[in-house]
């Protein structure tokens, strides 16, 4: 497989892929801009040391970045040189496993997307699947266990040089505010090879809940079943547990973790409310979550605040940014009347901004 992995072909669309990508620099503070440069000095040097064993990935960048809920989340950023090889890792691992993935599994997938799992867990809900086990794993990216999803990888990938490659990144120290710290655990989010290892692991997940004939829908590590009755789904909830424990070893997080209905059930942005049409009764459409909505208006209020230096057409440019990605997310959603309200809200602010501009003698 290590032949695949640096074929010429493959780098190159490796290196396509994280120059396209962008990103903050690792450890090393090298930037994507800097990547080719380095790469024509010094690429037989580094595939040599990966075919001989000797090649040591550089400590991962511990970086936290704030959650909707106020808390942050720790991302881990690999250096340059190491995404574009774990990117070229992922590309020919993706190969051998997308085609035994399970169809209702939807996270970061060829043809697979947000709108397409929300879509399923509507169709179960609205067939009469009303009864939802919400499982929330804890901290997932910090517990998955190495042995397994290494075990998990061997049973179909027997390159030993591939392997090894894999359980150095995986093995690789987190550097947080300049102190390194071993990792035994865990696979770090921000890495180009995480999401995909992800899906190894949690495939397995997967088949247990097709052998059962369940209803499930899973987006990376977030994942819900659906039932008929409270009966079921508790039963089911606590069958699922205890494989996730003994089989996975994941921790679930009995807080978040619970039954619900679809008036109080969310998934990936999106939640569900009753149809009120006339002769409609049991029925469901997709809204978006309160905190949403809370989030996409901040982002917008920071873009228009007339203290920002912005010039009219930097300000309209990040402003359609914005609205363009957070309604392309939602789209399938109920939007329209909130949209509108909240674009009559956004252009008072910007003629707000172009008001005080000129009182202060600048160009709007």
């Amino acid at each position: 497989m290590i032949e695949q992995v640096l074929n010429r072909k493959n780098l190159y669309k490796a290196y396509r892929k994280v120059v396209q990508n962008k990103g903050s620099s690792g450890v090393d503070d090298m930037k994507v801009t800097e990547l080719f440069s380095f790469l024509e000095s010094n690429r037989n040097s580094l595939l040599t040391s990966i075919l001989n064993h000797s090649y040591v990935p550089k400590p991962i960048k511990g970086v936290e970045i704030p959650k909707s809920n106020g808390k942050t989340r720790l991302l881990g950023v690999p250096t340059v040189v190491d995404r574009w090889l774990q990117q070229a890792v992922s590309q020919v691992l993706m190969t051998k496993y997308e085609l035994t993935f399970e169809d209702h599994s939807y996270g970061f997938r060829p043809e697979k997307n947000i709108h397409k799992a929300v879509t399923q867990a509507l169709n179960y809900i609205n067939d009469g699947y009303q009864d939802i086990v919400d499982i929330d794993l804890k901290g997932f990216f910090d517990e998955v266990d190495h042995s397994i999803l290494l075990e998990l990888i061997y049973q179909r990938v027997k390159c030993q040089t591939t392997l090894r490659l894999i359980r150095k990144w995986l093995r690789a120290p987190i550097q947080i505010n300049g102190k390194l710290h071993k990792r035994r655990k865990g696979v770090p989010q921000g890495s180009p090879i995480s999401p995909l290892l992800s899906n190894i692991l949690l495939d397995v997940l997967d088949k247990e809940l097709e052998r059962r004939n369940l209803k499930y829908v899973r987006y990376a590590d977030d994942f819900s079943i659906y039932t008929k009755s409270k009966k079921e789904a508790r039963k089911v909830g606590n069958e699922i547990y205890l494989f996730l424990r003994d089989k996975l070893k994941l921790p679930i997080n009995r807080e978040k973790s619970g039954i619900r209905r679809p008036s109080d059930f969310e998934l990936l942005g999106h939640a569900f409310v009753p149809t009120y049409e006339r002769g409609v009764k049991g029925k469901y459409q997709l809204v978006v979550k309160k905190n949403s909505w809370v989030s996409l208006k901040r982002k917008l209020k920071q873009i228009t605040k007339k203290t920002k230096p912005y010039s009219f057409e930097e300000r309209l440019q990040k402003l359609s940014e914005v609205w363009r990605g957070w309604v392309n997310n939602y789209r399938l959603a109920s939007i329209t009347a909130k949209l509108k309200s909240l674009d009559e809200w956004l252009r008072n602010r910007l003629r707000y901004c172009i008001w005080s501009r000129k009182l202060s003698g600048e160009k709007a």
